[in-house]
């Protein structure tokens, strides 16, 4: 394999993820030519609307997918945090890279901090996590979809009147922005995406001559803490979508991971954590999506879903 063809989107986020595969691809393999491929998603396609208007999962993946499967091109790189939890056939998550900070920051141009927020202030944020878990703190907010590339985000904090809103710390970061950060907000209320700062790396599974290639950009602790994570979600029946936090830390050969599932109101919720082996992820992820059910988080979750 002369040249890898790596598909992703043509925002900026996208962009400086799939740069940055192609440097460590470049650096692991100095004979090895890349080319980005630009697709639009069905998520850039229509960005008057919150995600969860739009339905379904894979709203930033499924034409990365379909690319892959059609030959078009030879590696998907995602943002792990898109990527559904259901397996595609022919298609398999080849890598997981390092991952970056994982937290979700608070944006504004006249507060310092996220509780120092006036009564009813305008917080944006279209993510049905971040707006369930900054409802139950702040039931007094007003809050305001927000759809767009980071940098669009972050100009619609004026031209929207906006008191404050809530980015992933890791893009920020990536494109430059981390002057903007006023707070990483504390995980102890407000926990990360299942995937959150971790990109994923896919490609078709009989692809030998890229699985080779992207293996040394593989990071074995950040695969055990985003499995964990996946197995929670994909137990739990639901996408990416839908209001459930996570946070996994690993120390040593042992795996903590923390979850929630939440009401869009903030009422409801279900809390746990489960500790399990390193290399038991996916099965200790499972189990605590599990208990979650027994606990009656598939009631809170069937709330949202369609009919």
């Amino acid at each position: 394999m002369n040249t890898l063809r790596i598909g992703t989107r043509g925002s900026p986020l996208a962009l400086w993820q799939a740069r940055f595969v192609q440097e460590q691809l470049r650096l692991t393999h100095a004979e090895l030519q890349t080319h980005l491929v630009i697709l639009e998603t069905l998520g850039d396609q229509i960005r008057d609307r919150a995600l969860s208007q739009i339905g379904g999962d894979g709203l930033f993946t499924k034409e990365i997918q379909n690319a892959l499967l059609g030959n078009l091109v030879d590696l998907g790189v995602h943002s792990l945090k898109d990527l559904p939890t259901a397996p595609v056939a022919g298609l398999t998550l080849g890598a997981v890279p390092a991952r970056g900070p994982v937290g979700d920051a608070f944006v504004s141009n006249t507060v310092a901090r996220f509780d120092k927020l006036p009564p009813g202030a305008r917080l944006g944020t279209t993510s049905l996590r971040r707006r369930s878990q900054a409802i139950a703190r702040r039931p007094d907010l007003q809050l305001v979809h927000l759809r767009g590339n980071i940098d669009t985000r972050l100009n619609k904090i004026e031209t929207d009147k906006l008191d404050g809103i809530i980015l992933a710390e890791a893009g920020l970061l990536r494109l430059g922005f981390q002057n903007r950060i006023r707070e990483i907000l504390d995980p102890a209320w407000m926990l990360p995406a299942v995937g959150q700062g971790a990109l994923g790396l896919e490609c078709r599974d009989n692809d030998l001559a890229t699985l080779a290639a992207i293996q040394p950009l593989e990071d074995s602790v950040t695969r055990a803490a985003v499995a964990a994570e996946r197995a929670f979600l994909l137990t739990l029946g639901g996408g990416c979508l839908i209001p459930v936090g996570v946070r996994t830390t690993i120390q040593g050969n042992q795996l903590q991971i923390q979850g929630l599932v939440l009401s869009l109101d903030g009422l409801e919720k279900v809390a746990g954590t489960m500790v399990g082996d390193i290399g038991e992820g996916e099965k200790t992820g499972a189990e605590l999506a599990r208990s979650f059910l027994q606990q009656g988080a598939d009631k809170i979750l069937q709330q949202l879903r369609p009919g």
